[in-house]
């Protein structure tokens, strides 16, 4: 194993040597004291510090006792300090990791301890020329040990919270496995996670499948960042501040957010929706599917479903397709098929492609008309036209198309026409 830092003593004058001795020695006789103004100082400049009761201050003095005690040997007995020394702080990293707490709030404790160290050591070195120069021989020693000591507990944050990470991912993993299944987890660490997330048995919940079709800023649509990045993005803000369940697997982001009280579908639409696009001006474009309501865990699996077929309404350049903001016509008019938009009759779709170019005006009246339960007047008030203006149009399509808008039948296929036109992804943001 690798050797820490050297701390011994550098090649010093007999007089500097038996001063540097003093100083180690009068700090030793008050290390208790030294050691509870350290934890004082931390507890009064670490704001997570000073939230904590009297046994984790017990745990923190023995810590910083430790450290010195450990340190003012080396510097004494002129030895090494090796990471098996370290273990119990390694430990102690741990449990803090654990807790909680920030790791810049456990390397602000080794800067506070480093400190009050200092201090006192320039307190028992005196005033004298000798005293000053073998105090200013421990400052290179001293710094290498914090940072010897801040390195590995830095390391042993990072295990721990790569340990929780990859704990955390595997939990929610199965926990969405066993959901998709059909069934809510009745027992063990599985239900703990459902009951984190809002979910039980009979939970009302919807499914979100997203997956990422365009990463401006790497370019790169398989790697796990963006898909880790949107999961962090969806998890983290919720619904009404609720924990939504957010899993990475097999190339998608799915979510399962339950349906709160006070809440209904419209809402978990757009909060989704405005994920979506807060991660479209940051530059990475999803493709988002979300499915109706399930009511309960045996819903789950057809709800998901639902949510990866809603996909395959998203045009290319991605989007939302939400199944509850689709009526029935308009989700089988989004699903035609090519054969479909071949049975729109020629002059139909040549009437409906010239409009789009001049700006959607009869495929506005159109819809206006069929709104207002053919009641041309309401139509043309809700247009803000004249009903004669109205009517002139209604002429129009009659005249290009040989479909009269005022018979159910024909107004039907134009409706068709216009969501099969719109449904094919070239002019529709179908959200």
């Amino acid at each position: 194993m690798s050797r820490g830092p050297a701390l011994g003593a550098p090649a010093l004058s007999d007089p500097l040597s038996r001063e540097r001795h003093r100083i180690l020695h009068a700090v030793q006789d008050r290390l208790e004291e030294v050691a509870k103004t350290a934890v004082a100082v931390m507890r009064t400049e670490i704001p997570s510090y000073a939230l904590q009761d009297e046994r984790f201050f017990d745990d923190v003095r023995d810590q910083v006792f430790t450290h010195y005690r450990m340190q003012l040997a080396a510097l004494a007995g002129g030895r090494d300090i090796a990471p098996e020394d370290l273990v119990f702080s390694r430990a102690a990293a741990m449990r803090r990791a654990r807790a909680g707490f920030a790791l810049e709030d456990w390397i602000s404790a080794f800067r506070v301890g480093r400190q009050v160290l200092w201090d006192v050591l320039l307190d028992c070195a005196g005033t004298s020329a000798e005293a000053q120069q073998a105090a200013l021989s421990l400052v290179t020693p001293l710094m290498r040990y914090v940072d010897f000591a801040s390195t590995h507990a830095a390391q042993a944050y990072v295990e721990y919270q790569q340990h929780v990470v990859a704990d955390a991912d595997r939990e929610r993993r199965d926990l969405l496995d066993q959901l998709l299944a059909g069934a809510a987890p009745a027992r063990g660490p599985l239900l703990a996670a459902a009951q984190a997330y809002g979910i039980g048995p009979h939970s009302p919940m919807m499914a979100v499948v997203a997956v990422c079709v365009d990463d401006t800023r790497t370019g790169d649509l398989t790697s796990a960042e963006h898909g880790y990045a949107t999961s962090a993005s969806i998890g983290i803000a919720g619904p009404w501040a609720g924990r939504t369940l957010v899993v990475v697997r097999h190339g998608e982001v799915v979510a399962v957010p339950v349906v709160r009280t006070g809440m209904d579908a419209e809402d978990i639409c757009s909060h989704f929706e405005a994920v979506q696009r807060r991660l479209a001006r940051e530059g990475t474009m999803l493709s988002m599917g979300i499915s109706t309501v399930a009511e309960g865990a045996g819903e789950l699996p057809r709800a998901y479903e639902e949510a990866r077929a809603a996909l395959d309404l998203v045009p290319s350049g991605g989007g939302v397709a939400a199944l509850p903001r689709l009526s029935p016509f308009d989700y089988l008019a989004l699903r035609a098929d090519d054969l479909a938009r071949q049975l729109v009759d020629p002059r139909v779709r040549a009437l409906l492609e010239d409009d789009r170019r001049r700006g959607d005006t009869l495929a506005a009246t159109v819809r206006a008309f069929a709104e207002a339960d053919l009641n041309l007047r309401l139509a043309a008030d809700r247009l803000r036209i004249h009903h004669n203006t109205a009517h002139y149009r209604l002429r129009r399509i009659e005249e290009r198309t040989g479909r009269n808008p005022r018979r159910i039948a024909d107004l039907l296929e134009l409706l068709v026409a216009l969501a099969i036109r719109d449904g094919a992804g070239e002019g529709g943001d179908h959200q």
